[in-house]
């Protein structure tokens, strides 16, 4: 426990200084981060193939890691020691307090903190007493002594006394609190960032997370709010309070609609690479399965039984290991994404939402291909039904096809695509051992729950697009099969509250929007594209069960919206590379209308 004489010395404006070096390497090895990613990737694209590519890759991905580490842990460092002064402050100034008190009486503060006092009464003889903290109720002066034995000064001194005690237990319990924390932060030997390190700087953020409860609070982050309200809220802050926030609770500031692209980005990164980690160690930690079957002892019928240690291997890792196999794929389908910014002038992507286990297991994932924030255009792709995390690579590949072509079809202009996937998808769209058809895929219950979500994410990108470049720019939603089921409801509830949800609406393959005309989404006909090619099922399949309004579909005549020709086959080749499906999405994308093709 530190001393009252501590309490009364310490410089706190040191605490300080140091926290700002800290933030300062926090802040170099993000930014030196970000050149890695978005610099040095592309470099190896340029000049090398082949293994030597791959080994340049892995030193290069190493290398982030290694910077993703720095950041994360010096920026826990900074919090600490800002939070640290920032709640050392009160009981300092309580204590000065006390002992200006004490001072301007001529009381002595003596070094375990009680304190002596002249007697004050006109029956008492002269002389010094002490009080000490703890008294059972401190007096007031000239009370409770008794009959002509009152003495002033008894209740100022154990007032006095009270104040400097519980100044110092409250200093004590901050810097128990801190120290603890303060004590986890340190790395391990070796220049080699290990899963082991990164889940590590996980569980130092959930220690600093409780320590500094007080000082940052999560409470403060936004909740449930409109993407305007985070956006101000995150105005009001400084720039260090923003660094701090996005340290201490990366998962909360990642997931905010309306803040910048950059910010989402490098608070969902950390959570990212953290999860990443945890994962792959679980994964290790799993044994290999033992022999499913042994030959039956007995030697009777049956020939073989089930080894009694697989049953048990099954029943402890037989449902987490599938888990977290698919939850890998998915970050590394993210990683994958990465590492392959600059080849073929694909830019740097931008990882706007993260989380592997919300929406009913599905997951999580918003990704961009460019800064949505300063971009001319900016299209968002929502993949349909049976997604989910481990199965996002393909959401991700069209995505980056849709960018790379769009900004073909417009030189110079600035093109982001985001592939947008923050909702429970229907699990199967296809026939069933049991006969039934579509059994979820038929249900509009996934659209209407997955909207409101939808339509705020769009909000969040305008507004930020808005504070970025002062406009919201030209804005695309793209679904493709139950995706566009889904921008059909949060179409109608922007139409219904705030005007349309986007410049255009591009559906491929669209079962149903939940509406019988373009104008129900708030949309003129002219501004609505549709696409069916041959082959694929799913338009027909929708009308039957009644996803479109009044049984009708985008790509019906009466839907009122413009019917894109296609030259590709099936319900999954719309964003083949080279087809007139993808050049016609495209041209819609940068608003070069007269140049698509219509059936």
């Amino acid at each position: 426990m530190p001393t009252w004489q501590q309490l009364r010395d310490v410089k706190l404006n040191e605490y300080t200084d140091a926290a700002d070096g800290w933030g300062k390497i926090s802040s170099r090895s993000n930014a030196d981060k970000d050149r890695v990613d978005n610099g040095m990737f592309a470099k190896i694209h340029a000049t090398q193939k082949g293994e030597a590519a791959e080994r340049a890759s892995a030193d290069v991905q190493q290398l982030s890691r290694n910077y993703q580490y720095l950041h994360t842990e010096c920026g826990l460092v900074r919090t600490a020691l800002n939070g640290l002064a920032t709640e050392l402050a009160s009981p300092q100034k309580k204590l000065k307090q006390a002992l200006e008190d004490a001072e301007n009486l001529k009381f002595t503060v003596k070094p375990d903190g009680s304190v002596d006092y002249p007697t004050d009464s006109l029956v008492l003889a002269p002389g010094n007493n002490t009080a000490e903290h703890g008294a059972p109720v401190p007096l007031a002066p000239g009370k409770g002594e008794g009959v002509g034995s009152a003495d002033a000064n008894k209740g100022k001194a154990e007032d006095i006394a009270q104040r400097i005690g519980d100044a110092v237990r409250e200093a004590a319990e901050i810097d128990s609190r801190y120290a603890a924390a303060l004590r986890r932060l340190k790395a391990g030997p070796g220049l080699e960032v290990s899963d082991a390190d990164l889940a590590d700087a996980a569980a130092d953020t959930k220690a600093l997370q409780q320590a500094a409860g007080k000082y940052a609070d999560d409470d403060k982050i936004p909740k449930g709010k409109s993407p305007q309200d985070n956006a101000e809220w995150w105005k009001s802050l400084t720039q260090e309070q923003r660094d701090e926030y996005a340290t201490l609770y990366p998962a909360s500031v990642g997931a905010l609609d309306g803040l910048p692209a950059t910010v989402r980005d490098d608070a969902n990164r950390m959570v990212l690479a953290e999860t990443r980690a945890q994962t792959q160690l679980e994964l290790n930690a799993i044994p290999k399965p033992p022999q499913q079957y042994l030959p039956n002892p007995s030697g009777s019928y049956p020939a073989v039984i089930t080894n009694p240690a697989y049953r048990e291997w099954q029943d402890k890792y037989g449902d987490r290991k599938p888990e977290l196999e698919r939850i890998k794929n998915g970050i590394d389908a993210v990683q994958g994404r990465f590492d392959a910014t600059g080849k073929d002038g694909l830019p740097e992507a931008y990882l706007l939402g993260f989380d592997p286990r919300t929406n009913n297991g599905d997951g999580r994932i918003i990704l961009a291909n460019g800064n949505p924030d300063t971009a001319d255009h900016t299209a968002v792709y929502v993949p349909g039904t049976g997604t989910e995390i481990g199965g996002i690579k393909g959401d991700l590949e069209r995505a980056s096809d849709l960018q790379t072509e769009a900004s073909k079809q417009s030189p110079g202009a600035d093109v982001s695509t985001i592939m947008w996937f923050d909702y429970d998808a229907p699990r199967s769209a296809y026939p069933t051992d049991k006969g039934d058809v579509f059994p979820e895929a038929a249900r509009n219950e996934y659209a209407e729950k997955g909207a409101p979500t939808l339509h705020t994410f769009m909000e969040g990108t305008r507004a930020a697009h808005e504070a970025a470049s002062g406009s919201g720019g030209h804005t695309t939603l793209v679904g493709h099969s139950y995706g566009s089921t889904l921008i059909g409801e949060a179409a109608k509830a922007g139409r219904i509250f705030d005007g349309p949800i986007a410049d255009d609406i591009v559906v491929a393959g669209s079962p149903g929007m939940q509406a019988d005309h373009a104008a129900d989404l708030g949309i003129s006909g002219e501004h609505m594209w549709a696409m069916g090619a041959e082959g694929d099922n799913v338009p027909l399949g929708g009308s039957l069960v009644g996803l479109g309004e009044g049984w009708v579909v985008p790509t019906d005549p009466e839907f009122g919206g413009n019917v894109m020709k296609t030259d590709t086959h099936g319900h999954s080749g719309y964003w083949d590379e080279g087809t007139l499906s993808l050049n016609n999405q495209a041209k819609v994308i940068v608003g070069d209308y007269e140049g698509v093709i219509l059936e």
